[in-house]
């Protein structure tokens, strides 16, 4: 049985720009691995929209290299899964529940819903769910 695997935006910027990035080897294994079909990566719909914030504001991108890595997000080996009433419903209550945003929890409620684990290269309150594995992607 395939593993499913979720990712979150830290971890799918790694895959379009390395600059300043960390744990790249760990990032890159983890790719090989959907790759060789040893797992199944997903991520929400809305991890396009933070990805392609980073680019703009924290890579600070020009259009010519933001189009080549916009290109990549499609081209990964991601199934992205549009929001539901189930999930956005499942992420509020965590994240009123647990303190912590409505994007962070979109992933975990994501998690939750595929029996996947949850694997960030930022890791903050994500942990406080008990009911969701979660790996910082540097232990992956």
């Amino acid at each position: 049985m395939i593993k499913k695997t979720v990712v979150d935006s830290s971890v799918i910027i790694k895959w379009l720009n390395t600059d300043n990035e960390q744990d790249l080897e760990k990032s890159d294994k983890l790719l090989q691995q959907a790759r060789d079909g040893d797992i199944e990566l997903l991520a929400p719909e809305l991890s396009k929209y933070e990805v392609g914030n980073v680019l703009l504001k924290g890579k600070q991108l020009n259009p010519d290299q933001a189009m080549v890595s916009l290109g990549t997000v499609y081209a990964l080996p991601i199934t992205y899964v549009a929001d539901s009433q189930e999930l956005a419903q499942d992420a509020y209550s965590m994240a009123h529940n647990l303190g912590i945003s409505y994007y962070d929890a979109s992933f975990m409620s994501l998690a939750k819903q595929q029996n996947a684990i949850l694997v960030t290269g930022d890791i903050k309150d994500q942990t406080r769910s008990g009911s969701i594995k979660v790996i910082l992607l540097k232990d992956y």
